[in-house]
């Protein structure tokens, strides 16, 4: 099977290979995986704003995807931003959001859990994402660490402590009995096998989880339904001919 993981947002060449690398190591034997970039968006994202300025390129760049063959995509932010538009735009591969995931893995593999997460700013989507995950109930807090998506892969020892330390927190104080990583970056940190030896429970590396779930879903022969997120109207009725068509100049 032919998996990609699409950044909504620009990103250095070195890191974009390092990640692909990461990904091609925790592949099944058979996967191949690739990673690409948006040409423009944001180097981060660390508001709703930047979620929203991802949107368009990452919309677009998920369509060249789907057009190149591949079976699935990753869509490589926590925040999931846009994928309800991704998932509408896709007829045949299989796109997952990889917050939306996690959330349900940890909601399976406990009775409550907690979103560790980069910036305070990031906690009210998370508690959105929940519920449009249809686990908000078993989400018992979102802690920020208070460190920039940007500072975590510079500054990892710094990181890992202060999300042992979110962590804890969330277990003594919550009663958290499982930890979502609510962020890409974190993810590619490796550091969730070092946090559940600190902590003594699940903790849920989107990135990885994100990729494993594409994985058996494809492996499955499952995709999105396309009744819960149809085509836009206008191409599915043949009035244009690309979503370039459906943005309008006055």
């Amino acid at each position: 099977m032919k998996i990609v993981y699409v950044v909504p947002g620009v990103m250095a060449e070195e890191e974009q290979r390092r990640r692909e690398s990461i990904l091609r190591d925790w592949a099944f034997e058979g996967t191949q995986v690739d990673l690409v970039c948006v040409p423009e968006g944001p180097a981060s994202i660390e508001s709703m704003y930047e979620e929203y300025l991802s949107i368009p390129s990452t919309a677009k760049l998920m369509v060249e995807m789907e057009e190149r063959g591949y079976d699935g995509a990753i869509l490589g932010c926590a925040g999931d931003p846009g994928l309800d538009a991704m998932r509408e735009l896709t007829e045949k591969m299989l796109v997952v959001g990889p917050g939306q995931t996690s959330m349900i893995a940890a909601a399976m593999l406990g009775h409550k859990f907690s979103v560790i997460t980069p910036e305070e700013t990031l906690i009210p989507s998370s508690y959105e994402l929940a519920f449009k995950a249809g686990v908000l109930e078993k989400l018992t807090s979102v802690i920020a660490v208070n460190i920039p998506v940007l500072e975590l892969m510079t500054k990892r020892d710094q990181s890992l402590e202060k999300i042992i330390q979110g962590g804890r927190t969330a277990i003594d104080r919550d009663r958290a009995d499982a930890l979502v990583l609510g962020c890409m970056s974190m993810g590619f940190l490796e550091v969730s096998e070092e946090i559940e030896k600190a902590l003594g429970v699940p903790v849920i590396n989107p990135a990885k989880v994100g990729l494993k779930m594409a994985e058996a879903l494809v492996d499955s022969g499952l995709r999105h339904s396309k009744k819960a997120f149809g085509t836009p109207v206008k191409i599915r009725s043949g009035k244009v001919k690309s979503i370039d068509d459906l943005y309008q100049r006055g």
